[in-house]
This record gives structure tokens, sequence and C-alpha cells, in this order.
């Protein structure tokens, strides 16, 4: 008996940007996956706070992503500089402890680590160091603007742009290569990268988000949300970004998910009490995963939407292809947003 063949009918992409976007053009061009995608999500009581709660996208933290700044592997948010990768705009400062604990990193960190280091940094840290208040704003800080709670714009203090990138983001051909003059040297001695860089920094690829919700009943709650820092968690600008990484399948490569890889990070962000609570379910769950892969279920995946670019990226290893990749071909010629 002959089985009735099926036609193979290409479904259209919504790119969920402008189809004349650069985030478009990196979507058809296979380099990244759309943002749209089905999330799982786990929600528990802060077991300190009754009144707060967080809302954790299991999609994002089981994923394999490893941040590939300064590795070929990186594009860049900017075609024409993507030894600096998604520092070209800067960061800015949350508030006088992240300005306080980058003057301590800035003290502490040798010189030989970065390559814009600017010349009056020892005297201004000497002045400093002696009791004096420096008369000029620190030689890599400037100040700009951002919206404030009112959406007016508020000044803001940001970090140096020198060469048209952040005036950390060592460049190529530097003794400690392309990449955060602050990251490679807590790296590379052991610091809490938490600490000795910008708040806004090592929260990437993590983003939380905060808000008072109303129960329904009279009481309020906060609802602390943390998920994956997208494109468009840089506002309307990131659809101008040439290429982006956290659906590229290029960038889930990791041995460990994020839950793990970015342990630290987390605790930072939820505190530890909180992340033993998400830990133990991460881990109940590769359990189970595990135990189906071990059982000969082909797919061993005890959660229902793994994140497409993890999927995009062992496929690719196995050598398949078709799947978890966009062809231009298939995507919508008028998505929207």
């Amino acid at each position: 008996m002959n089985c009735p063949q099926t036609e193979h009918v290409s479904r259209p992409v919504r790119l969920g940007f402008p189809a004349s976007s650069p985030a478009a053009a990196s979507i058809r061009a296979g380099a990244e996956l759309p943002p749209d995608f089905p999330r799982e999500w786990f929600e528990f009581t802060d077991p300190n706070d009754p009144d707060h709660v967080f809302s954790i996208d299991l999609t994002w933290l089981e994923s394999h992503y490893s941040c590939q700044f300064g590795t070929g592997t990186c594009r860049g948010i900017d075609a024409d500089m993507p030894d600096v990768g998604c520092c070209v705009h800067g960061a800015f400062l949350c508030d006088e402890e992240d300005r306080e604990q980058l003057v301590d990193a800035v003290s502490r960190m040798p010189a030989e680590f970065w390559q814009l280091r600017p010349e009056g940094t020892d005297g201004w840290l000497t002045e400093r160091a002696e009791g004096r208040e420096p008369d000029l704003l620190e030689p890599w800080l400037e100040w700009d603007e951002l919206d404030g709670e009112d959406g007016e714009p508020e000044p803001a203090l940001k970090t140096v742009i020198t060469d048209g990138a952040c005036i950390f983001a060592n460049r190529a051909g530097w003794a400690t290569g392309s990449g955060c003059a602050l990251h490679q040297w807590g790296a590379a001695t052991g610091e809490d990268l938490t600490v000795v860089k910008p708040e806004v920094c090592w929260q990437l690829p993590l983003r939380r988000l905060e808000d008072w919700e109303d129960r329904g009943d009279g009481t309020e709650i906060l609802r602390t949300t943390i998920t994956e820092y997208t494109r468009r968690g840089w506002g309307g600008g990131g659809e101008d970004f040439d290429w982006y990484c956290t659906t590229s399948p290029a960038c889930h490569t990791s041995r460990q998910p994020v839950w793990l890889s970015h342990e630290r990070e987390l605790i930072a962000l939820m505190g530890v009490e909180a992340y033993t609570i998400l830990a133990g379910h991460c881990a109940e769950r590769r359990a189970a995963s595990d135990f189906l892969r071990d059982s000969g279920f082909a797919t061993g995946s005890a959660g229902g939407a793994p994140h497409p670019a993890t999927v995009a990226a062992r496929r690719a290893a196995r050598g398949e292809t078709g799947r978890g990749t966009v062809s231009p071909r298939t995507c919508s010629p008028d998505p929207g947003r």
C-alpha cells in the first residue's frame, strides 16, 4: 500500500519588524530568527515577601545562549564596527551606587586591560584618593539624556563614546583582544562582573521588568519579570541594528543553559532564596528531559516551548537543514510589527 505524498508548503513568517528595517533584513538572511514564538513561564511567590511575585521566562533561561562578544561569531549591531559588539551607544548608569562601583573598578583595573584609557584618569583618581573632590567629571563619563517616568528627557550619566563606541570597548588588535575592558579584567582576575561592570551591561542578555499589579481584591503585588533582552528591549532603535544575537543560532552553542551560566547575574537580580527555587525547578525539568531521552524518546524534552535558536543550533550541529532557519521566500512581504 502506497502512502499518499504530501507536498511541503512554506508558511509565511511574521518578521516582527518593518519589512524595510535592518532587523527584517537580518532575519530574511537567516542570520537570526523572528522574535515572536511561544514561551513557557514559571511563576512563584518570593519566599521573603508574599506581595512579590516572580514571572520567569523558562524558554530563555533554558536556552543555551552564550555571548560571543570578542569572537568572530559576533557580528555587532553595526556592521561597520563588528569588533565592538553591542557597545556602540555607551552605557547609561542607573544610580550613584552604579557610578561609585565603576570608579572603584577603574581605580583597580590595570592599564594594560584598557585600550582607550583617558590621559586624565590617573590625575582624577589621585585627587579622589587624596580626599579632594575633582572639579571635572570622571574622564570616562559624560552627560546625556534619558526619558524619565513622565516621558520627558532627563539628564543622565553614561560612558563616553570614543571613535564610535563605548570608551571601555577594546578594539581588534589590542593585547587582550576586542571586547569590554571591564569584562576582560574581571574575568581574568575573578572579580564579580555584577559589581565591576555598569548594571545595564552585566544584565544583558537578561532583562528584568518590575511593575505593580492590582490583584482585583484591593491589594497590590510587585511582579518581577525576568526574560530575554530582545531587540525590542532597546526601544525603537532596536530594529535598526544590523544584527542581534539573542535569536541567532550561532550564539546558542553553550554547554550550559542560561539558568546555570548566568547564575551570579540571576542571584543579583532575584536574590539567593528566589534563585534557589528557580534552579531547583529547572534541575527537575532537566532530569525529566534526560529521563525521556534515555527512555528512547527522540526529543528528550520535558518543556513545551524550547527556544527556536537553541533548537536550530542543535539541528545544525547534527548536520540537519531546513528546519529552524528562515528562508527569504517564506517571509511575509508585509509583516508589520
